[in-house]
């Protein structure tokens, strides 16, 4: 059986893919290993034989694709995160990423780990494979052809030992600081509605009794009072028509409006009163169709470039991509495999549709063009030499390198021709099977040399280690984030989440706060937290070992 999947290494691949799939989905006390169970599978598949690994091709590969659209779907929140407060977050999650270092590179002086095994503890104790894998590429440059894999078994010993703490002490961390805070999460939660908090979208139709809504235009309406909404209909007369930003209402009119509970309540205030006529109900001459955006055209285009009221007599109001929907302004860029709800009258439907593409099949396929020339890009950049102090020289390596071009295309999503931005389904598929490849690819090679090593290197003092790193970091982060800056316990333990870049933690903080802040607070650290990570996991290599 052995020599069978020596011989086969895709029947290898795919049988440890099987075997992690139902190990990942067992929860203890709420927490599972989810994808990252092909790591220990790999490990314990390796461990058999030394010449039972993966092609080194297979790991490279996954690795590029799991970074690239990373940063792709990263980028325009990356970016984004920077206005109000997202500079203080990310600084804070910087200056805690450089304590985990410290504490790390502690661990080299006194636990007396190699450099290598405390780069892993580093990535596994914040739970980042892309950091460990840049690491790897690291040693692979530096390490004699006959102690490669010796060297490589050893960050992923420190990764291995220290990532099943890295979550689970970081869910305990929370759980324990918002008792001992006595963190009210649902109160916390009202009184930010500023700063983002995702509600359900929902339809009103009200009837205009204000005088000072009729001595203005929509467009000036929505400005003058900053409502997060968007009108839809207008029936003026018993005639209804769409309500564009030059629409003026007038005492008697009905106009449909839509928004979260709390912005149509601000509105209802300065506009009239709520109508027991739903506008939107009525289909005569204005229908409703959701359509998927497949025009590459269109994508990473901004809707008011569509000019959809002048060419086909339609608005957008509400846009939805994966799970998330939100109101349609004209400031809104579109992806591919977004799906748009449009308003338009009966006899235009076709023509809106056709204009957006609308093929399901479309939204599943990939720009092989772009999605290659951005790679490429991506892993020159990799390439390039970085010269440090003392006559190191650095490399962003293929870790590195595409998830900073990412960044950057996903944020640019277009030029000219070329769309750089993936449909998102196609973007998690391409995501997790990029993360199965690197993972399987990483513990088939390392899991015979794991064994060995980790009988040598003292696997009680690295889980403490690893334990002090992740308990320490977290605890660091909670009290300055919310005790000195005052940030929300709600959108801090989802820069927590993002600082840990784990969807695991990102879920319970979800759960605790029964709030969409954590999702909030991760993606605004999410990028920086990742690129800080490759690059101090390496440093930690470069500065205690004397051989690069």
């Amino acid at each position: 059986m052995i020599q069978l999947l020596i011989d086969n290494p895709l029947l290898l691949l795919f049988l440890i893919a099987a075997l992690a799939y139902p190990l990942g989905r067992i929860k203890i006390k709420g927490v599972s290993l989810g994808v990252s169970a092909v790591l220990f599978v790999g490990l314990a598949v390796g461990a058999l034989d030394p010449e039972l690994k993966l092609p080194e091709i297979i790991y490279t590969l996954g690795l590029v694709l799991f970074v690239y659209t990373i940063g792709l779907s990263s980028g325009p929140g990356f970016f984004a995160s920077f206005r109000r407060k997202g500079l203080r977050d990310n600084l804070l999650v910087l200056v805690m990423l450089v304590l985990a270092a410290a504490l790390a590179a502690l661990a080299v002086i006194f636990v007396h780990p190699s450099p290598a095994v405390a780069a892993g503890l580093f990535t596994g104790s914040l739970t980042n494979t892309p950091a460990l894998a840049g690491v790897l590429e690291l040693i692979k440059g530096y390490a004699p052809p006959e102690a490669v894999d010796q060297l490589l078994a050893e960050p992923v010993l420190g990764y291995s030992v220290a990532y099943p703490i890295g979550v689970i002490g970081v869910i305990v961390v929370i759980a324990a600081t918002s008792r001992a805070w006595r963190v009210d999460y649902a109160r916390e939660a009202e009184s930010l509605r500023e700063l983002g908090q995702a509600q359900q979208l929902r339809n009103r139709t009200l009837l205009v009794t204000q005088p000072g809504a009729a001595r203005a235009t929509i467009q000036e309406l929505v400005q003058e009072n900053k409502w997060d909404v968007v009108f839809g209909r207008v029936r003026h007369d018993g005639q209804v028509s769409l309500a564009t930003g030059q629409t003026q209402l007038g005492v008697g009119d009905l106009v449909s409006l839509v928004g979260t509970e709390q912005e149509l309540e601000r509105a209802t205030m300065q506009i009239g009163e709520p109508s027991d006529e739903q506008l939107e109900l009525d289909r005569r001459d204005l229908d409703y169709r959701r359509v998927f955006v497949s025009n590459p055209k269109i994508a990473g285009m901004r809707l008011r470039d569509l000019n959809l009221p002048q060419q086909y007599g339609a608005i957008v109001t509400r846009v939805r991509r994966g799970d998330i929907e939100w109101l349609a302004h004209e400031d809104t860029v579109l992806e591919p495999g977004d799906r748009v709800r449009i308003v338009t009258r009966r006899e235009n439907m076709d023509a809106v549709g056709k204009f957006f593409g609308d093929s399901y099949r479309a939204v599943s396929e990939i720009d092989i063009l772009s999605f290659s020339l951005g790679l490429g890009l991506g892993l020159l950049v990799g390439l390039i030499p970085i010269p440090l102090s003392g006559g190191i020289t650095f490399k962003l390596g293929i870790a590195g390198g595409p998830l900073i071009v990412a960044l950057i295309l996903g944020t640019r999503q277009r030029t000219g021709p070329f769309v750089w931005t993936l449909p998102y389904s196609a973007n998690l598929t391409l995501r997790q099977f990029g993360l199965i490849l690197f993972l399987a690819g990483i513990g088939t090679r390392a899991g015979y040399a794991f064994v060995s090593t980790l009988s040598q290197s003292g696997g009680p003092a690295l889980l403490v280690a690893g334990a002090l790193i992740t308990l320490l970091t977290a605890f660091a982060t909670l009290f300055i984030g919310y005790r000195l800056l005052k940030i929300p316990m709600g959108l801090l333990v989802g820069i927590l989440a993002g600082l840990q870049t784990n969807p695991a933690v990102l879920g319970f903080a979800t759960e605790q706060t029964e709030n969409d802040l954590p999702n909030l607070g991760y993606t605004t650290v999410y990028p920086v937290a990742t690129i800080a990570k490759i690059l101090l996991a390496q440093l930690i290599l470069i500065i205690f070992n004397q051989h690069l």
